[in-house]
């Protein structure tokens, strides 16, 4: 009997590690495991020289804080030139508004690397982001840091250039942040990756209006996705009124577009929030790079 009993405790021991095991293994993965390949810079085709310079790293070292914060943002995640703790200069803003789940510490090869071109780069724990409300609490907390004396933030932000971000769920939440939230006003361009569609956002309990966009916006998506098809994109196009560019990378899934658009992601900022010339030369003027790109379809692009 005692052999039996000791038999049985052994094997509900192995159990219970077992399933503490899965169970760690779940947790993971729910909060940590990344959606973005670490070397996604190195593997990502590109079919122009802009896409590929853009998509390589920038000339900083990056540093970076967290901070906890209250609900729904529940984390702040901030990463930055690390040249900005002992500098004197101002440095523009991308806020990233997450996908559903997908929380800025699963997405941190991408803060990397745009805080790399000179961005301070703000996100945050929000796995339910579609209205915004959370990337503005994390703009707000940023420009706390703006005007606080001990803070490496201190008088660092570039309030004029202020830019924002975000993949399917997020890029429903791009549109609602600057639209309506109170922090609105202060942006000057952004891109939403492969965003629900609005009809479908809408039935989800996610409403947006993408024809309430008054700054310039990039919407890109992929042709092997089903949030967002190639006429709920044109359709988002006719109604904007202001400078926007619309593509698809060809052969790219829903999950995929939050990287391997990267390079384009980084020349609109560039362009937009640092002024960089060369940037822009991938969306306008003569012959713009995308425009021409072979591994994109269905591009569009107005100046206006």
């Amino acid at each position: 009997m005692k052999k039996v009993l000791k038999v049985f405790l052994i094997i509900a021991a192995i159990v219970v590690l077992l399933i503490a095991a899965i169970c760690g293994f779940l947790y993971y993965v729910v909060y940590y495991a990344s959606m973005v390949p670490k070397n996604y810079t190195e593997e990502t085709e590109t079919g122009g020289s802009l896409e590929a310079d853009y998509l390589s790293f920038g000339q900083y070292e990056v540093g970076h804080i967290e901070e906890k914060a209250a609900e729904p943002a529940n984390q702040y995640v901030i990463y930055y030139p690390k040249e900005l703790e002992n500098s004197e200069k101002d440095y523009p803003v991308v806020v990233v508004v997450n996908g559903t789940g997908v929380f800025a510490n699963k997405e941190k090869p991408l803060f990397e690397h745009l805080a790399s071109w000179g961005f301070i780069v703000a996100g945050n724990h929000d796995g339910s982001a579609w209205s915004g409300e959370s990337a503005d609490m994390t703009l707000d907390y940023l420009l706390r840091l703006n005007e606080t004396e001990d803070s490496i933030f201190y008088h660092k932000v570039d309030t004029g250039n202020i830019g924002i971000t975000g993949h399917s769920q997020g890029g429903v939440g791009v549109f609602n942040e600057i639209q309506k939230n109170k922090r609105s006003g202060l942006y000057r361009c952004a891109v939403s990756l492969s965003p629900t569609e609005e009809a479908m956002a809408n039935l989800l309990g996610m409403p947006y209006d993408s024809s309430k966009t008054h700054i310039p916006v990039m919407i890109l998506a992929g042709t092997e996705n089903n949030v967002i098809s190639l006429e709920a994109m044109e359709d988002m196009y006719r109604k904007i009124d202001a400078p926007k560019v619309i593509a698809r990378k060809t052969g790219q899934g829903h999950g995929e577009m939050l990287y391997t658009a990267d390079g384009y992601v980084t020349a609109w900022f560039m362009y937009y929030l640092q002024g960089d010339e060369t940037a822009g030369q991938a969306f306008f003027g003569d012959m713009p790079e995308l425009l021409y790109n072979p591994l994109y379809q269905d591009q569009e692009i107005s100046s206006k």
